[in-house]
């Protein structure tokens, strides 16, 4: 160390500032990853970074504690299979041998047997003679004696005078069969082989053959050919594989045929199957028995790890009740004491409500939360004194500015009076003007109408059927003024006649529709009037108003100003010139509905306007 720090001062200034900057910059980047990382933690629920800590702390080291004992434990499975599958094999190997050497010894006894070969050779007379030869021949033990019944032995020879049956038979009789024509092909003088046998009855008896096969020729071929066969049981075979209890699947094959088996696969009248679980064989060996090659498959079982694990079921319980689930309790009681606690805390903060601040009534634990909630009931007992004051000067200045409202909302109300009773007026001057005619009485009798519905301002709303006959003497005013210029027609559904809206909103924007639609053409024009409930998918309960005028109609600049007009509503906007009608009545639609009224403006240039105003049913 000492030497590093004498290195480090004789550097030059530069390479020292040098190595003093890296060293900074990496404790700077280090220092922003750890903050990065711990404002991510910061931001986890209190209840979820217990379960992590649970998951990390306890479960994760449990489970790979638990893997790796299981590894352990199937690895040495495994190799214990391993052994006894190799012991399977060996002692399969050595059964089956011991089988085929017991006939080979059989074999060889009658290959050097002398009475044997002169008995074959020996040409008979005639069938007599032949049978006392034979019943002489069976007095002998030679063909007789422990494990014989096992074993069929059959001698062939080329011999006419011998008579088919019993042991002995001409080798005529077996020239045209298959495994006598496979012995003599190979060249062998001894062979092991294994058929099926079709043409063998009756079926109750083993299609299924292993014959060990011997050529006769121990004392020469001078009198022909002799062939022995000795036909080992098949089903003893089987049988006794079944008996040695081996725990695995073992085979017996010659190439891809499953001569033998311990699983009962097949049956011995069925043809010998195809071997298909190679990739499953655990161990395989190769054996030769006189020139028949043969292979061994001993298959893998599915290694019993859980096996000990149900032998020692109350330790595992424990164990687990142990690690898991104790951990697991003990991190919900501290759960509960921490996180209820903190969200009790956090419901008093969202409940706090512009009056006062809640006390926390009952304050349990003396740990850091016990302290925040009593430093809390401490400042909440600070904090409503000043509520109280700033609270309640908010309300008298809340008041004051509903007063003002309610002032300019009267304002409104006042505007609107004068505005349609001198349209009334100036339309009943200039009719007596043109004419002098009784009908005015009709006049003034609407003039009438008008002007009760417009003095009897008690409510700001009316039903729309009232507004239904305000609009309708309106436009029977207008009659008498326009003349032939002016057709109108009133459709209102019935379910809309008792709804409340705003006074004057719709005879305001009939009023628009003849000054600025009907006025304005000199063609004959119409006004249409529709109220109805709208019965659209996802606008059920809305009550539609369309006021429609054939008149003059506006390009799409004034369409757009008209409808922001109309939009866009306001106090502010009624202290300026122009269009004063419609906005009010827009203003109260806006406020009786709370700003949910929807505005709808179509208009073509001389082919006149749809106004379309959409409430909901409930306003």
């Amino acid at each position: 160390m000492l030497a590093r720090q004498i290195l480090f001062c004789r550097l030059p200034d530069a390479e020292r500032n040098l190595i003093v900057y890296g060293k900074q910059e990496k404790e700077r980047k280090n220092g922003k990853l750890a903050g990065k990382f711990y404002r991510k933690i910061n931001n986890i629920r209190l209840s979820r970074k217990l379960v992590i800590l649970y998951v990390f702390c306890v479960l994760l080291p449990l489970i790979a504690t638990d893997s790796v004992l299981l590894y352990i434990v199937r690895n040495n499975q495994q190799i214990k299979q391993f052994h006894a599958m190799e012991n399977a094999a060996s002692a399969m190997q050595y059964s089956l041998t011991n089988s085929i050497e017991y006939a080979a010894a059989m074999a060889r006894q009658i290959y050097t047997n002398e009475y044997i070969e002169r008995y074959l050779n020996t040409e008979y007379e005639d069938a007599l003679t032949y049978v006392a030869a034979y019943q002489d021949f069976v007095k002998t033990t030679l063909l007789r004696g422990a494990g014989m019944d096992s074993m069929l032995i059959t001698m062939y020879a080329d011999n006419p005078t011998i008579i088919n049956g019993g042991s002995f038979s001409r080798l005529s009789a077996i020239e045209d069969t298959g495994w006598y024509r496979t012995f003599m092909e190979s060249g062998q003088d001894t062979m092991l082989y294994f058929y099926y046998d079709n043409e063998k009855f009756p079926a109750v008896e083993s299609k299924r053959r292993i014959l060990f096969l011997k050529k006769l020729d121990f004392y020469g071929r001078s009198n022909g050919d002799k062939v022995l066969k000795i036909e080992l049981d098949y089903g003893n075979i089987v049988r006794s594989m079944v008996k040695l209890g081996y725990e695995f699947p073992v085979y017996v094959c010659q190439g891809d045929r499953v001569l033998l088996a311990n699983d009962g696969r097949g049956g011995s009248n069925q043809n010998f199957d195809r071997f298909t679980l190679k990739d499953k064989a655990g161990v395989s060996r190769e054996m030769t028995l006189y020139n028949c090659e043969l292979q061994i498959y001993i298959l893998e079982t599915e290694t019993d790890v859980l096996k000990g694990i149900r032998d020692n079921i109350p330790l595992v319980a424990l164990l687990l009740f142990t690690n898991t689930l104790l951990p697991w309790k003990l991190m919900k009681v501290l759960n509960r004491s921490l996180t209820v606690r903190i969200e009790r805390l956090s419901r008093v903060f969202d409940n706090v409500g512009d009056e006062e601040l809640s006390r926390i009534d009952e304050i349990s634990g003396n740990d850091e939360i016990g302290r925040l909630m009593e430093n809390y009931n401490r400042m909440a007992v600070r904090t409503n004194g000043l509520i109280q004051t700033v609270y309640k000067n908010r309300i008298r200045e809340q008041e004051m500015d509903i007063a003002r409202q309610n002032a300019e909302l009267l304002a409104l109300h006042s505007q609107i009076n004068p505005h349609f009773l001198f349209n009334a007026l100036e339309s009943i001057r200039m009719h007596c003007i043109l004419r002098n005619e009784p009908e005015i009485a009709g006049m003034v009798e609407k003039l009438a109408v008008m002007e009760r519905q417009n003095v009897d301002w008690s409510e700001d709303t009316v039903e729309i059927g009232k507004e239904m006959e305000f609009v309708e003497a309106y436009l029977s005013l207008q009659k008498y003024r326009f003349g032939d210029r002016l057709s109108y027609k009133l459709d209102v559904d019935e379910g809309c006649l008792n709804i409340r809206i705003p006074k004057l909103t719709v005879v305001t924007f009939v009023e628009n529709a003849c000054i600025h639609g009907i006025e304005k053409k000199a063609a004959p024009g119409w006004i249409f009037v529709r109220i109805y409930k709208e019965e659209r998918e996802g606008l059920h309960g809305n009550v539609s108003m369309e006021v429609e005028d054939t008149g003059n109609g506006m390009d799409e600049g004034e369409r757009q100003e008209m409808l922001g007009l109309m939009k866009n509503a306001s106090i502010d906007r009624l202290k300026e010139k122009g269009r004063v009608g419609i906005v009010n009545a827009c203003l109260r639609l806006k406020m009786v509905t709370d700003n949910r009224v929807e505005f709808a403006l179509e208009s073509e240039k001389g082919v006149g306007t749809i106004v379309q105003i959409r409430i909901p049913h409930e306003a």
